[in-house]
């Protein structure tokens, strides 16, 4: 167990639960915290890309370019969260992310979507982007360097519990109520108080003082630890591959929800309030089974788990996400719904590779939890870029099977990201085969 952990353990009887649970008691706030700042920023994730099109983007195409700014944002904060919390410590990372978001999220409805200005779009929603990565991993970070190892994927599991529990679950569910309410734009403002409550209860509200002070060694410089935080892709060539895996694992949510609206809502017909509870029924399944997978990968396995349940589960589900509605029509909406939920639990088969790259290089932690936010923030920019590159020539089908095919990529990719016990076993294994070949031979 890490040292602050034990020095922390839980005292009431409702921590010792948490505990039992896999939730690190001291960090409980930060996870109702994490939980309602994600639903802020999910609000949108259901209409933003449409909105912007008819509210200065002009086209659907222009506007992917903004989400694909954003994302380049959502990439380089989620490799700087990582490296500045082993700097600054995980909670200065999360208050900067806060303020980002609040701050240029105004400028972009104020400037860039009331006054219909697409480069205010542009420049405000991209910088917009430093904001949620630093927020949330720079938390993600603060529960690896608390949480005991035998339980990490349970932590990690509550993690991803809040974060897709937000971002756009009940983000989306939210917009199916105030949309009707207060309209779009007026919906986006409710976005702003939700995410701004949030990230007050996490960054006041937690305690636990290891988030409070620098993780890295007092002789590491910054630009050491930001080269450093690079330079483990190959010195631990398995941490830069768990990497990839962990750009494939989102990179499709983020790229369908680019086109996936305009599809849904008006090609096949169900309109917007039947997408966004599409949406919430994709990610209401994928929040439980982000708790499910979390316990069930610290006892089948976190390579298991990821491999069959992750990569080739979402193989098939992505598909069968896109063809069966369109085969089948508005009329069997309830056949959208089951595919849906089956790629939301699918998806959620990815969450042990948060518990499995830190372990992957255990002398370097720091350095493999800012690749892995490296590779979450890429999938923001990869997803969105896969769509502007390949939706006209392609066709959506096209794309569809594009993202299928990287999640067969991953699960070949996850057979080599064996933990350094398993190699060693391996190694062992394979030395006293030798041995008995050689005493038959002799014999």
């Amino acid at each position: 167990m890490n040292e602050s952990a034990t020095a922390e353990l839980p005292k009431s009887g409702f921590g010792r639960l948490l505990t039992k649970w896999g939730l690190p008691a001291p960090l409980f706030l930060g996870y109702v915290g994490l939980l309602l700042f994600m639903i802020g920023d999910g609000v949108e994730s259901g209409f933003i890309a449409p909105y912007m099109a008819d509210n200065g983007a002009g086209t659907e195409i222009k506007a992917s370019y903004v989400i694909t700014v954003y994302g380049i944002a959502v990439m380089l904060a989620s490799w700087l969260s990582g490296a500045l919390s082993e700097l600054w410590g995980p909670r200065r990372v999360m208050v900067i992310g806060l303020v980002i978001w609040l701050v240029f999220d105004a400028l972009f409805l104020t400037l860039g979507l009331a006054g219909g200005n697409y480069a205010a779009m542009l420049i405000c929603y991209g910088i917009r982007g430093f904001g949620y990565p630093m927020f949330a991993f720079g938390f993600l970070v603060w529960i690896t360097a608390v949480a005991p190892v035998a339980r990490l994927g349970a932590a990690v599991g509550w993690f991803y519990f809040a974060f897709t529990g937000g971002l756009p679950t009940l983000g989306a569910l939210v917009a199916s109520f105030t949309n009707p309410l207060f309209g779009h734009y007026g919906t986006l403002w409710v976005a702003v108080v939700l995410l701004g409550i949030g990230g007050l209860v996490a960054v006041l509200g937690v305690r636990q003082r290891t988030g409070y002070r620098r993780l890295a060694p007092p002789d590491v410089k910054p630009v050491q630890s930001l080269v450093s935080s690079v330079s483990i892709a190959w010195k631990k060539p398995r941490v830069g591959v768990g990497m990839i895996v962990r750009v494939i694992n989102t990179a499709p949510e983020f790229g369908m929800l680019v086109f996936f609206p305009t599809i849904f809502i008006s090609q096949i017909g169900f309109g917007e309030s039947r997408w966004l509870l599409l949406v919430s029924v994709i990610y209401g399944t994928n929040i439980f089974f982000n708790l499910i997978f979390g316990v069930l990968s610290d006892r089948i396995g976190w390579r298991t788990t990821i491999f069959w349940f992750g990569a080739i589960g979402c193989a098939i589900s992505i598909l069968l996400l896109y063809f069966v509605p369109v085969a089948m029509g508005a009329q069997y909406y309830w056949l959208a719904l089951l595919v849906g939920a089956l790629y939301g639990a699918t998806l959620a088969g990815f969450v042990p590779i948060s518990a499995l790259l830190p372990s992957l290089a255990p002398e370097h932690k720091g350095g493999a939890m800012a690749l892995l936010n490296l590779g979450a923030g890429a999938a923001a920019f990869v997803g969105p870029a896969i769509v502007s590159l390949f939706l006209g020539p392609a066709g959506a089908a096209g794309v569809v099977i594009i993202f299928a095919a990287l999640y067969l990529v991953a699960a070949v990719l996850v057979r080599f990201l064996k933990l350094p016990e398993e190699t060693e076993k391996a190694l062992a294994h394979d030395g006293s085969l030798q041995d008995v070949e050689e005493r038959v031979s002799t014999a």
